[in-house]
């Protein structure tokens, strides 16, 4: 049985998604941007800053679950462009100072309402 994931904490989904779900022990979270919780806006248009709004949102989420970033397997990392590979590197890093999760970092087209970066992952609860 599957447990849907709502919190305010994180931004309020834009479509017909859950938060996350949690099903056999596993969280699994939906992408991420950069949207503030309270205002449904952009926090920045710097990339450093959304990637800090988008780990902060995915924090919220795995609490909400009942767990956090140590227990994250698997992100999955979505960039309007590969040329913020670096910055959004140092920003995800600081969450994952020890045995950091597989990833897959990948440059799109576009991502939601525009933003430079989209995470996602699944972790254990």
């Amino acid at each position: 049985m599957k447990q849907i994931i709502q919190t305010p904490d994180a931004p309020a989904a834009i479509g017909p998604y859950a938060q996350a779900v949690v099903c056999n022990g596993m969280v699994y979270c939906s992408g991420q941007i950069p949207l503030d919780p309270q205002t449904m806006q952009f926090v920045s248009d710097e990339v450093g800053e959304q990637t800090m709004q988008v780990m902060k949102n995915l924090r919220a989420v795995l609490n909400a679950a009942g767990t956090d970033f140590p227990n994250v397997v698997k992100c999955s990392i979505f960039l309007s462009s590969m040329d913020d590979f670096a910055s959004v590197n140092e920003v995800y890093g600081t969450f994952f100072p020890e045995n950091p999760p597989a990833r897959e970092t990948v440059a799109v087209r576009t991502l939601p309402k525009n933003a430079k970066v989209e995470i996602s992952c699944i972790a254990f609860v």
